[in-house]
């Protein structure tokens, strides 16, 4: 382990590219601190910047996984600027849902998907999608299965799953990141879709 700690961010972000998920854990705690004040600052507000902290190495965990990482070096700068455009898409988010322009004529505002009912072959799509998700859920690890479900189901945050769980926020977020490979894997192994 202490060999890996003199590691650059770039050797680090390698081996974890590779399978080594010690090195993603060296990451995350050598930057924790850093991206956390930094959404902070932005946000002014503590349970959002641990939300969209979650979020920010959730989204780092998957470009590094899909081969996306290409920052030489600067592993610090990248991390920090997908924190910042989390905030903005949070704040632009915020924004669209508070105002709707009725300026644009070619827009007809009461002629949404959103504000219809869905029909038979939404439902039935809608249906199988929930369906496969929870065969897909059932198949994680019970710890795997356990975080997933606190966050995304019970809208628990990593500090919250933490203290039920008795493990440390960074093996909460590890078992996050193995159910989300886990889960990818299964859809991709079973040939299953999970969009509409």
């Amino acid at each position: 382990m202490k060999a890996k700690r003199e590691l650059t961010d770039e050797q680090l972000v390698s081996a974890y590219a590779k399978g080594d998920n010690e090195a993603f854990d060296l990451l995350l705690q050598r930057h924790q601190q850093s991206v956390f004040n930094s959404i902070l600052r932005l946000t002014k507000d503590r349970d959002l910047a641990e939300d969209i902290f979650q979020e920010t190495f959730i989204k780092a965990i998957m470009f590094i996984n899909q081969g996306r990482y290409t920052e030489s070096g600067k592993f610090g700068a990248w991390i920090t600027r997908i924190a910042r455009n989390l905030v903005l898409d949070h704040f632009r988010q915020e924004k669209a849902e508070r105002c709707i322009s009725t300026d644009n004529e070619e827009v007809d505002i009461l002629n949404r998907k959103d504000l219809c009912d869905d029909n038979i072959e939404d439902f039935i799509i809608t249906e199988q999608i929930h369906n496969d998700v929870r065969r897909i859920i059932a198949a994680l690890p019970n710890n795997q299965r356990e975080v997933l479900i606190m966050r995304y189901y019970r809208n628990m945050s990593f500090k919250e799953i933490a203290e039920v769980t008795n493990v440390s926020i960074n093996t909460a977020l590890g078992r996050m990141r193995y159910a989300l490979m886990n889960m990818r894997r299964i859809a991709e192994a079973t040939h299953i879709v999970l969009t509409l």
